[in-house]
């Protein structure tokens, strides 16, 4: 009777230690996924630009459509933080799709450009955008559907994927004060890029400089305003397509 009580409980135990940690690492990853930055209380008040606000989409439409721009946002940030942004390029003629990612993490939507593409048939030149870990994302869809796109904006990000050997034009963008960049691996991974990627700092702009966030975790001090950062990177996002052809054709 004692050896099959303990039989008994080391089975229960064998049983129990497996449930236990599975709830464990479910309650970990709850509040990992739970822990993010929310977009600023304004950051949605964009004026104009038309906008359209779907499920698991943000489109901000210009009166005239020169191209359209994909957003995908960077990791454990929400979404709608990057309206500001988005609201400056359709200013400058984009159509631009912000998208939502499942757990605000794009690793976990790398192909969510896909759906796009189908509910805009008048737009014939597109390009893929992304911030930090959204663009590394974005790069990586790049490199595998080349054929879909015409541009690719890495903002504050790298690509871990080749893109040497396709077509797209690459444009790299990022602030002289960013203090949560991998700068070694930015420089490691600068061999991905095209030989004619442009890449072009931003004097005094951060990492959440590009969204309407707040300070982020480890980042540099600013010296100019977000406003300026968003303003100046949907400049130099204007220039650089118009330079590349990236416009005006559909």
């Amino acid at each position: 009777m004692h050896d099959y009580r303990i039989m008994k409980s080391k089975r229960i135990l064998w049983v129990f230690i497996p449930l236990l940690v599975i709830l464990l690492l479910a309650a970990g990853g709850a509040v990992y996924v739970g822990d993010y930055y929310r977009a600023l209380p304004d950051a949605e008040n964009v004026p104009g630009a038309s906008v359209l606000r779907e499920h698991d989409r943000i489109v901000f439409r210009p009166d005239e459509v020169k191209a359209g721009l994909i957003f995908y946002p960077g990791g454990k940030v929400e979404y709608t933080a990057y309206s500001p942004l988005m609201a400056e390029l359709a200013k400058e003629g984009f159509l631009c799709v912000l998208l939502k990612m499942p757990l605000n993490l794009a690793v976990f939507g790398v192909n969510a450009a896909e759906r796009v593409y189908g509910d805009y048939p008048e737009i014939g030149r597109w390009i893929l955008a992304g911030h930090s870990l959204g663009g590394v994302m974005a790069a990586s869809y790049a490199a595998e559907h080349p054929e879909r796109l015409d541009g690719l904006i890495l903002l504050a990000a790298y690509s871990v994927n080749n893109l040497k050997e396709n077509m797209i034009k690459v444009l790299s963008v990022y602030g002289s004060e960013d203090g949560v960049l991998d700068t070694e691996k930015y420089m490691k991974n600068r061999v991905n890029l095209p030989s004619g990627t442009a890449e072009i700092i931003i004097p005094g702009g951060c990492h959440a400089g590009f969204g309407s966030y707040g300070p982020q975790k480890g980042d540099g001090e600013p010296s100019i305003s977000g406003e300026d950062q968003i303003r100046i990177t949907a400049e130099i996002i204007s220039d650089w397509a118009s330079e590349n052809g990236i416009k005006n054709k559909y």
